[in-house]
């Protein structure tokens, strides 16, 4: 609304058979710039730009959200991976 565009995609990459490489990437996009990521492999909210490193520093002080994020490479990633293996 009012010219403003955000959206958010997660993604499961992996390459090996047995998901031990999975990676779980979750993105918040704001006017098509990513300004917030979470990645598995780094295990915290990293963020982009001026209010996104702002943000990122709140959310990683979320323990039970963060914990939430972190499991979604077995709960959601290789769930899904395995339905479809």
């Amino acid at each position: 609304a009012n010219g403003y565009y955000r959206s958010r995609w997660n993604k499961c990459i992996h390459s090996s058979r047995d998901f031990s490489d999975m990676v779980f990437v979750d993105n918040y996009i704001f006017n098509k710039d990513v300004h917030i990521q979470f990645n598995s492999t780094v295990g915290e909210f990293v963020g982009y730009t001026a209010l996104g490193v702002h943000n990122a520093e709140l959310w990683n002080k979320d323990t039970t959200g963060l914990q939430q994020e972190r499991a979604q490479v077995d709960s959601f990633c290789k769930h899904n991976a395995q339905i479809r293996q």
